[in-house]
């Protein structure tokens, strides 16, 4: 009801700002159930106050009106919201911007390159600041306003005054996001399907649960003992080791594993070779290092041997985005995964301060987080039919390494949609891209430029997925393969260092000769045909 009530308040907010389209200062009056709002014009080219941009952005940024909301749908909510409006050459859509991590933080720089491309935008903090969870601590409305409720009002928030502002609603709406982003794109297909359009979401942290269970299982097992940490100047000689045994097994030797399910590399291959097996050496790893590789390969089970999640892939444990920053840490204990396991348990689930890893139980703790937080959290559910039925189409993309979360369980949700829905209606309207050589929502050795949530986009459906999926939206026209670009030489003097096909799954490149650093050397064919 409340949904739909914010859904039509353009026919109902004041005759004011409805009289007046592009009257900023009048949308402040516009009534918000629930919520208050300031409105100002922010001259082209400002930073407006409290905003955080990259360094020469705000020069490519319009004049545009900036809404500011606080949104309380219950007494325990608080939820910060940011609509910016172009003052001028609105291009009649509005593209929602989600969020990482625990959130905490709305995207300025996402909602920047929206606004200088034409789009009425917004982004909000989902309902606290900063991203200690320490906000779920005894606040479990709060957790639900991160977990659906405050991406879901921004929505309609943000329809509601655009409509107000422009004088009608967007003509197509748009989600695209990241990680968390990726599971709020998956909650808002599955329970809001009349929100959007066409929505993009990257390695989405659908099974939330499974993923901070998975997380906690890591931790344990790799810092349980000292000889079985990894420290960082092993990883080097892991990642060489896996480029070795896999790198050339797709026809090019570039650094690259093309496709990691048919790399089957073996950690105690490097193992030391001393008489008792534990003699370290700076070009091998021990026993215990060995161990928590396969741990962290291997299939996530609980204690009785049931699989709840995917391990990672291997190929993209090098770099400043591989497995240092997500799991092993570039010291005992200072890794994403512990900060996200930790946090999750103690603040989430068990709501209690002292609780740490070391408690962790991973059949017990599996059904407490899913008991108590997947009905807030968790996006399984593979029946889009009342998205897709009203034409909604949906693009997946995950990095084949990424080692925040597994590629394939974004597989495991694509083959759920099939099964739940039929090939006929996920073929018409869903597609993945499974990205070689890419790990958490970029970064990697990959070509990992394609236009996706968080980069510039260039309007070219054939290098541009976010374009791509417009042009599906909008002229019905279905996207294949996409060309991917590995860039090189900072942000002002980027070059491209080579080119690679981006397949729609279950199609993966392969190389058929000519040059090597031009896609059109590669063909896109499903292995096994």
């Amino acid at each position: 009801m409340r949904a739909t009530l914010l859904a039509t308040l353009f026919l109902l907010t004041s005759s004011a700002a409805l009289a007046e389209p592009g009257n900023c200062p009048a949308l402040a009056k516009v009534a918000l159930p629930g919520a208050t709002t300031t409105s100002e014009l922010i001259p082209a080219g400002t930073v407006a106050e409290g905003v955080r941009l990259p360094p020469g952005a705000a020069a490519h940024v319009p004049a545009f009106c900036r809404v500011r909301i606080t949104d309380r749908p219950t007494p325990d909510s608080d939820i910060r919201t940011e609509i910016w409006l172009p003052a001028k050459n609105w291009n009649g859509k509005y593209r929602g911007q989600g969020n990482g991590g625990f959130a905490g933080i709305i995207d300025y720089s996402d909602m920047a390159a929206a606004v200088a491309e034409g789009y009425a935008t917004a982004g909000t903090d989902t309902g606290h600041a900063g991203s200690d969870p320490v906000f779920a601590l005894h606040h479990p409305e709060k957790i639900k306003d991160f977990g659906w409720r405050a991406v879901h009002d921004m929505t309609v928030q943000a329809k509601t005054l655009t409509a107000a502002f422009y004088g009608s609603l967007p003509q197509h709406s748009y989600f695209a996001s990241c990680s968390d982003g990726g599971r709020e794109a998956l909650i808002e297909a599955q329970r809001f399907p009349n929100d959007y359009d066409g929505i993009l979401a990257g390695a989405p942290a659908y099974p939330w649960t499974a993923l901070m269970t998975a997380a906690a299982m890591g931790v344990k097992a790799t810092l349980g003992r000292p000889e079985n940490y990894l420290p960082p100047e092993k990883i080097p000689v892991l990642a060489a080791a896996v480029r070795a045994a896999c790198d050339a097994a797709d026809g090019v030797q570039d650094g690259v594993v093309n496709d990691p399910r048919a790399c089957h590399f073996d950690p105690a291959t490097i193992q030391c070779k001393s008489p008792d097996g534990m003699q370290d050496a700076p070009n091998c790893l021990t026993p215990g290092q060995v161990a928590s590789v396969n741990i962290i390969y291997a299939t996530k089970r609980d204690n009785a041997g049931h699989e709840f999640l995917p391990g990672a892939m291997p190929g993209g444990e090098e770099g400043p985005n591989g497995w240092t920053t997500w799991i092993t840490g570039d010291t005992p204990g200072n890794a994403s995964g512990v900060y996200y396991a930790n946090g999750f348990f103690r603040d989430f689930v068990y709501q209690d301060p002292t609780w740490s890893v070391e408690h962790f139980d991973a059949t017990r703790d599996l059904a407490a987080a899913r008991a108590k937080t997947a009905a807030d959290l968790d996006a399984y559910n593979p029946n889009l039919k009342a998205f897709l039925g009203r034409g909604g189409r949906l693009i997946l993309y995950h990095g084949w390494n990424d080692p925040a979360i597994p590629a394939l369980s974004t597989v495991a949700y694509f083959e759920a949609l099939h099964k739940t829905m039929g090939d006929a209606a996920v073929d018409s309207a869903v597609r993945l891209y499974l990205v070689p050589g890419m790990q958490h929502c970029g970064g990697g050795p990959g070509a990992t430029h394609f236009g996706q949530a968080g980069t510039d986009h260039r309007g070219d459906a054939q290098h541009d997925v976010f374009t791509a999926l417009e042009q599906w939206v909008e002229a019905s026209k279905a996207p294949g393969a996409l060309t991917a670009e590995r860039l090189s030489g900072g942000e002002r003097k980027k070059s491209v260092e080579f080119t690679r096909p981006l397949c729609p799954y279950p199609a993966q490149p392969k190389y058929h000769g000519g040059n090597t650093a031009d896609a059109s050397s590669f063909a896109c064919v499903v292995p096994g045909h």
